[in-house]
């Protein structure tokens, strides 16, 4: 049964289209651990409630604060060759290409967790490296970052909308159409959008900000569980107008 799989039921409500089942996942942040054991546990369920269609959503900040991001994004390329997927980019995910054109960013990347980021991949920065430390860091990611990531990250999307839900990495633009966001909204806004009480338009399912237990509201639900730090991963799960999350603990 499901609730075996630490699955918790929640009201009725939003729809996605009939036939559909939709697995959403949290921020992950470099806890390569977790992912697969989420693989394990949706495989498992798939097994247990088959469907015809299923698709995996995945919010956005894959990479930084935890151990093995590295290795995080390995999982994520290989699974989505396998499973029809969406991938959102997350703020964390910004800081890769942009550390690559200017390297003088780790200053900012390093206070997010970049350097465990670096480290993932086989280098060895240093806790405050001077620019020329970090032209020849940038130089060295450049060398050793696979092909197959560079493309990873450069083909993320800053939303995906299915039925009555939007999926997003950070939420939205209070007052603004879903379709009209601004994607610096979507991957950073916080506190304007957690206060928000009124409808989006869409239930809104985004990451971003850590709760210990995920939070489900009129308008919004909220599935950061802070891997990195708690070692729980979140899962939603949805079918037509039914939700269920799904844990995974370290």
């Amino acid at each position: 049964m499901r609730r075996s799989l630490n699955f918790r039921p929640w009201r009725r409500g939003p729809k996605v289209p009939h036939g559909l089942r939709i697995y959403a996942i949290g921020d992950i942040h470099g806890r390569a651990d977790l992912l697969g054991k989420m693989f394990t546990a949706i495989d498992i369920d798939l097994v247990l409630h088959p469907s015809a269609h299923t698709l995996s959503v995945f919010l956005g900040d894959y990479i930084d604060r935890g151990p093995a991001s590295r290795q995080v994004i390995d999982l994520l390329i290989s699974r989505s060759r396998a499973h029809e997927t969406a991938l959102l980019r997350g703020n964390h995910e910004t800081y890769v290409p942009q550390f690559l054109e200017d390297p003088a960013i780790l200053e900012k990347w390093r206070m997010v967790g970049g350097l465990e980021t670096l480290v993932s991949y086989g280098l060895n920065p240093s806790f405050n490296a001077n620019f020329e430390e970090q032209c020849q860091l940038a130089d060295r990611f450049a060398a050793v970052l696979p092909l197959d990531h560079m493309r990873f990250f450069g083909m993320l999307q800053p939303s995906f909308c299915c039925g009555d839900f939007f999926f997003v990495h950070a939420g939205v633009k209070p007052g603004v159409p879903v379709e009209q966001q601004r994607e610096q909204d979507l991957l950073w806004i916080r506190h304007e959008f957690l206060r928000h009480e009124g409808s989006f338009g869409k239930m809104i399912v985004h990451g971003h900000a850590p709760v210990a237990e995920p939070e489900f509201r009129d308008n919004r639900i909220n599935i950061d569980t802070g891997a990195y730090a708690t070692g729980k991963l979140t899962c939603l799960i949805i079918e037509h107008d039914e939700l269920v999350t799904l844990n995974v603990i370290a």
